[in-house]
């Protein structure tokens, strides 16, 4: 008789009523959302960040502070923009951020990436693409470091994929998958930017309004949405990663 073996992240998720804990947490702030998952998460809990808007860095390292801090996961897919990389390293200055970096197995460079996986691959199989560089090396960290549940940066507003988006979720491996900025809006996030003065990408002043891979992202118009700028001319709305 072959037996289902529960991973202790899917044990973990599974303890937690998600339909309580989001309808009480449909009216809470990001931070309280944030210091009930430090309380109950106590090991294995991550932030995933794409060094864009830093609200969720800010929240966990310069206002709540849990001990040890929340390690932040960033995926180089080695096609960032410069700024992106900038801002990666000014975020790990000011918050002396637990930085875990992940990269396409077997490239550290472009040139590398290029040379085992193909010249412009993002012109041709961008799906691929965003497998080697986003969701095997997502897939490998959260195994490697021992997620039980990590912390995203979605917000409803940001696509008609995420207009349905609970704050508390389960993603495909049963890990806990929590989304604290679900119900603000752009508005929200930079008030809370400018308000504290808080590192931010400095592509959004270059009329960047949502931020990817260098190859696949272009400035937003005025009127446009958000993240009309990602993947300009297809129908393609998400990376992978979070579907």
């Amino acid at each position: 008789m072959v037996q289902c073996m529960t991973s202790p992240a899917q044990s973990l998720a599974a303890g937690f009523d998600l339909e309580t804990l989001n309808e009480r947490f449909e009216t809470a702030t990001p931070q309280e959302i944030l210091a009930w998952a430090i309380k109950n998460i106590p090991e294995g809990l991550v932030q995933t960040s794409a060094f864009s808007l830093l609200v969720i860095t800010d929240m966990l390292y310069r206002e709540l502070k849990p001990n040890p801090p929340v390690p932040v996961l960033f995926l180089d897919t080695l096609h960032h923009f410069q700024d992106t990389l900038d801002t990666v390293n000014r975020a790990k200055a000011r918050y002396n951020l637990d930085l875990r970096v992940y990269r396409a197995q077997g490239a550290n460079t472009r040139e590398e990436f290029a040379a085992r996986y193909g010249d412009k691959l993002w012109e041709w199989d961008v799906n691929q693409f965003h497998y080697l560089t986003k969701v095997e090396p997502l897939q490998r960290a959260l195994q490697e470091v021992g997620v039980n549940a990590w912390i995203t940066g979605r917000r409803r507003e940001q696509a008609p994929s995420r207009h349905q988006m609970p704050i508390l979720e389960r993603d495909n491996e049963g890990r806990l998958k929590i989304n604290p900025l679900a119900n603000w809006s752009r508005k929200d996030v930079w008030n809370y930017t400018l308000k504290h003065d808080v590192i931010y990408n400095p592509l959004h002043d270059k009329g960047y309004t949502s931020i990817g891979d260098e190859p696949l992202t272009t400035p937003v118009n005025p009127g446009e949405h958000e993240r009309a700028g990602r993947w300009r001319g297809s129908a393609k709305t998400e990376c992978g990663i979070h579907i």
